[in-house]
């Protein structure tokens, strides 16, 4: 009976000891002796890179998010295919993601300097809060020591929460990855920045309903603008599109401000102001700048924290498993 007592003691004591490792897992100074120039690498390296192409920061926005919401935040979107497997990075909704090159970039320069020590996962979450305080966005510490993950599917990116969404099925999407209706509407602010091709906003614009050709939630004007830059003809471009706010180069609130003007460019981003869930947090965004900043740093970080491998390696080279 006394052993059983030391048995279940002992249990109760490892299981309590698992989660609390579980929940320190993430630190702020996890590289500070093993690789303290880690954070200025990667800077550099996105701001490099921003300077070449401006469309960087946005992007590399779009990978953390697409990273984390797969199969949490473990460089998955980074593996490149195989014969025998198509990976993340190759499915429809991240062919737009594009700039890898960069976190290969500092993948590499670190490296030659601390190596195989700085997990992907890390360069992608730090390089996402680099990319956002380069555009004008809030600064915010990221907590480190994720490891890589070694699978990859691109069929697995049909979980991303799609363009077309209504607030219920984004709310539903978001809480699978521990995130509320706030941390859904902050992080939709993502949008501030970027660049969206036709096809993802498109059936707005044209036989939208049988009762209305075009999505009566958009305003006329900008639905007009809309359908000049998304011909129907065969022969636009492929990089045919639009940005996401009026400032795109710039990470501010003036999404919020579009879409209750009605020129939310997503579905999914009008949606947010037609649904008493989300309307008042549009309308607050709206007219306090700060405090969408702090929502939106306190909400990365949560997403940050989403699906963390404790257990696994660190890539050497960043598109395939060592």
């Amino acid at each position: 009976m006394e052993f059983s007592k030391r048995l279940v003691f002992a249990l109760i004591f490892t299981v309590f000891a698992m989660v609390r490792l579980s929940e320190a897992a993430l630190d702020a100074h996890y590289y500070d002796r093993s690789c303290p120039v880690a954070e200025k690498i990667i800077l550099e390296t996105v701001k490099n890179a921003t300077l070449y192409d401006p469309k960087v920061p946005a992007r590399l926005l779009r990978m953390f998010f697409h990273d984390c919401f797969i199969r949490g935040c473990d460089a998955s979107i980074l593996l490149d295919s195989t014969r025998s497997n198509q990976a993340e990075k190759d499915g429809p909704p991240n062919i737009s993601v594009r700039s890898f090159y960069v976190i290969e970039d500092a993948k590499t320069k670190l490296e030659k300097v601390c190596p195989r020590t700085v997990s992907c996962a890390d360069i992608i979450a730090i390089a996402a809060r680099d990319a956002v305080t380069l555009s004008g966005g809030p600064y915010w510490t990221v907590l480190k020591g994720r490891k890589d993950g070694t699978i990859s599917r691109a069929n697995e990116t049909i979980n991303l929460p799609a363009p077309t969404f209504n607030v219920s099925q984004l709310i539903q999407s978001f809480a699978a990855r521990g995130l509320s209706v706030k941390d859904m509407v902050t992080l939709s602010g993502g949008h501030t920045i970027g660049f969206s091709h036709c096809s993802s906003f498109e059936s707005r614009l044209q036989n939208f309903s049988k009762l209305h050709d075009v999505d009566p939630s958009m305003n006329f004007a900008f639905a007009q603008t809309l359908k000049k830059k998304c011909p129907r003809s065969s022969n636009r471009g492929k990089n045919a599109g639009t940005v996401l706010d009026s400032t795109s180069a710039v990470f501010d609130n003036d999404y919020y401000k579009q879409i209750l003007s009605g020129k939310g460019v997503f579905g999914s981003d009008q949606a947010l102001l037609g649904d008493y869930r989300t309307k008042w947090i549009v309308e607050t965004f709206a007219r306090d700048q700060k405090a969408f900043f702090r929502e939106f740093a306190a909400s990365m970080v949560k997403l940050g924290n989403f699906g963390v491998k404790e257990i696994g390696e660190v890539r050497v080279k960043s598109h395939f498993v060592n």
